[in-house]
């Protein structure tokens, strides 16, 4: 995110005078605190927001943006299916090393148990996108609320492309709105062994049910880039 400087300047000129010209010093304007990445405020209520990409066409029947006193959330609800929604969307990482968002997990896949191929779902998942490849897709630090895996566990997947930090367990907070964040830079370079800053593509969301066989509902909302 480029710092932007404003310059205010005025010149005042009567007629038939000599000029008289008053002028400002720039004004620097700091880093905002955080910058929204999707707030769901432009989606349409009940339909799938029109900025996201579902990663196959099935995905679009799984999520859509919905609305609860005030707020707009995406709503995921997965019936036997894995499909992930991901927003292309661009940040400066180094002013902005921080990603925060808002979940709400509502049922968990049933016997889910991230760390077995066979049961891998989860209630919830947030994932930072960095490009990599065209074939085999990009990078992704993927952070879970798993019910059985306990916090802190750290799993990955797709060939280490999608590394994996379980940040919530258990069944307390269910139905329950609770913040996430994390220092997604510091993560990034942690779990792929990089000491660059790279260009994030975007954010993607997962609410899977296919490895079990069952269903699976949770919400999302507010994200943001933050530098602290």
């Amino acid at each position: 995110m480029r710092t932007r400087a404003v310059v205010v300047a005025a010149a005042l000129v009567a007629a038939g005078a000599a000029p008289v010209a008053a002028q400002q010093a720039p004004v620097i304007m700091a880093p905002l605190e955080c910058v929204t990445l999707e707030d769901f405020a432009k989606g349409k209520v009940g339909e799938f927001p029109a900025d996201w990409k579902p990663r196959k066409d099935a995905g679009e029947d799984v999520y859509r943006v919905l609305e609860e006193k005030g707020l707009r959330f995406l709503r995921a609800a997965a019936k036997g299916l894995g499909i992930q929604a991901a927003k292309q969307v661009e940040w400066d990482l180094g002013t902005y090393p921080w990603l925060s968002w808002s979940w709400r997990p509502r049922e968990f896949p049933r016997g889910g148990d991230e760390r077995d191929s066979g049961t891998n779902d989860s209630v919830l998942a947030v994932y930072l996108l960095v490009p990599y490849s065209r074939i085999t897709g990009p990078k992704a630090v993927k952070y879970i609320w798993s019910e059985k895996v306990p916090v802190g566990t750290h799993l990955n997947s797709n060939y280490g492309l999608t590394q994996v930090l379980v940040l919530k367990s258990g069944l307390q907070g269910r139905d329950e709105w609770s913040e996430q964040k994390v220092n997604v830079l510091e993560d990034h370079r942690k779990y792929f062994g990089e000491s660059d800053t790279p260009r994030p593509a975007g954010i993607a969301v997962l609410t899977d049910s296919d490895d079990t066989k069952s269903s699976a509902q949770g919400d999302y909302a507010n994200f943001r880039a933050c530098r602290r």
